[in-house]
């Protein structure tokens, strides 16, 4: 058993001696480690090809569109602090040095509003909600959505998240061991049902049945590329995006509108969720907000609020099925930490790796994978590049996390990147899965409290196997996704 033991660890690290001393036995060991690491097959991780070595031509850039065009940008921009392309139409540049990323969303913030472009396309889907609108508005409606997601509410919504979690348990349960699923669409299943339960309450069906398939449907009609920034094409091509995205939601605006109706003729009985406290909420005039504008920050929420946390749990799952060690050392920690029973909400601070996966998979994969198109109002100074005014600064965070000179080996999946030890000293601008400055997502601590309570609830009871035969695409539509989903099988552990 001793030379069983110094064999094995030799082969697949501390977590096997662990296992084995703790488990007392070999049994255990083989089941989950030796045979899964004998039987899987590499496969090429999505969207880890380097990056080209030279700039594509207009018209390759311009069918990049259609996925990911985030795979197309040549190396240069993840080697150096700021890339400016000369093949690309107009003045732009690129920003990924974390001073210089510091410089645009924090410092000199009021320099860098929003592109023109982007926020026409944003306005379109979200009206005036905090992704799109700008100043004084945004200030305005900030302040009224800020205590929905401060640290009491956000630690309150534990009990519904994790509710939903095991309501997932019972349905990966009856198919059977080894079922198949879309990995994607069951992430997008279990965050549409804890947005619902947190925010919506008695009317999240209705909402479910329109939203989902409103905001699918909007962002497979974006496609955004080099033609779009031309000059009188591009303009015309967006003016047919608004279009479309107006019909697509014409139906849901038109239930929101008649759910505000409805609640409005008796609040103070509706339920004290997301939606009554958006129509009882004042600012410090008194004033609240209008019905249009109650509308714009629903459908934001519902977006913002369980998309990026489903296509971040779906790379969770991809690259634990590829990364057997980094698999079986969070089995270890939520074995050792909860026991085979449910995680609460005080679970999640002492789930420290489960938590590191989730980060790392976000690095790897930004469920948003372009912080932001800004416009240089006026001239500036950006480490040291003079930036003239109506130049498009553009900060990624896809290139921001595999920057040569932020991150050692950034096509390697390495969890432990962000223990503390390694995380010591690193700029807070050289990882953004949220954004950054005062625009950063609201919703960040409801996001991750969800994902390890996700993760650490299904975790303990399966594990996803990639279903072998698949070329995985990527497509970036406001968010990062897998094209056509990931096909896995379910398993009991």
């Amino acid at each position: 058993r001793e030379e069983a033991v110094a064999v094995l660890t030799g082969e697949f690290g501390w977590f096997a001696e662990s296992a084995l001393r703790r488990r007392g036995g070999l049994r255990i060991l083989v089941s989950v480690s030796t045979v899964e690491a004998t039987r899987l097959k590499p496969h090429p991780l999505a969207g880890m090809a380097p990056p080209p070595a030279k700039p594509l031509s207009l018209w390759k850039q311009a069918r990049a569109g259609k996925g990911n065009p985030f795979e197309s940008i040549p190396l240069a921009a993840y080697e150096e602090a700021i890339y400016a392309p000369k093949s690309a139409p107009g003045r732009y540049v690129m920003v990924h040095d974390p001073e210089g990323v510091r410089r645009v969303m924090v410092e000199n913030v009021a320099n860098y509003p929003k592109n023109r472009m982007e926020r026409k396309f944003f306005t379109a889907m979200f009206g005036e909600g905090l992704l799109s609108s700008e100043g004084e508005l945004w200030r305005r409606h900030r302040k009224i959505m800020a205590p929905a997601f401060d640290p009491r509410s956000v630690a309150g919504y534990a009990p519904a998240m994790a509710d939903a979690a095991q309501a997932f348990v019972a349905r990966w349960d009856r198919p059977g061991s080894g079922a198949e699923v879309d990995i994607a669409a069951e992430m997008q299943a279990i965050t549409v049902d804890i947005i619902c339960r947190t925010m919506f309450s008695s009317d999240a069906e209705e909402l479910i049945g329109l939203a989902g398939p409103a905001l699918r449907a909007a962002q497979a009609s974006l496609e955004f590329g080099v033609l779009d920034f031309l000059p009188v094409i591009g303009p015309m091509r967006l003016r047919a995006k608004q279009n479309a995205v107006h019909g697509i939601f014409a139906r849901l605006d038109a239930t929101i509108h008649r759910m505000i109706a409805a609640r409005e003729k008796n609040l103070a009985d509706s339920p004290r969720d997301l939606l009554t406290r958006l129509m009882e909420a004042r600012d410090e005039e008194g004033k609240g907000l209008s019905a249009s504008e109650v509308r714009d920050e629903v459908i934001t929420i519902f977006m913002a609020g369980h998309e990026t946390t489903a296509v971040a749990m779906t790379f969770v799952w991809y690259l634990l099925s590829q990364h057997p060690a980094e698999e079986a050392k969070l089995h270890a920690e939520l074995d050792a930490v909860l026991g085979g029973r449910a995680p609460a909400g005080e679970d999640v601070a002492r789930l420290p790796y489960t938590r590191m996966v989730i980060e790392e998979a976000m690095r790897m994969y930004p469920p948003a994978p372009a912080v932001s198109m800004r416009t240089a109002v006026k001239d500036d100074e950006i480490c040291g590049m003079k930036v003239k005014a109506g130049t498009q600064v553009l900060i990624t965070s896809w290139v921001l996390h595999r920057h040569r000179k932020l991150w050692e080996e950034p096509e390697r999946f390495d969890p432990e990147r962000f223990s503390p030890e390694r995380s010591a000293g690193r700029s807070r601008f050289a990882y953004m899965p949220f954004g950054a400055g005062p625009r950063v997502c609201i919703g960040a601590a409801f996001a991750m409290q969800e994902a390890v309570l996700i993760l650490a609830t299904l975790a303990q009871r399966y594990r996803a196997v990639l279903v072998e035969g698949q070329d995985i695409q990527l497509q970036s539509r406001i968010t990062l996704r897998p094209k056509g989903g990931i096909r896995m099988r379910v398993e009991r552990r």
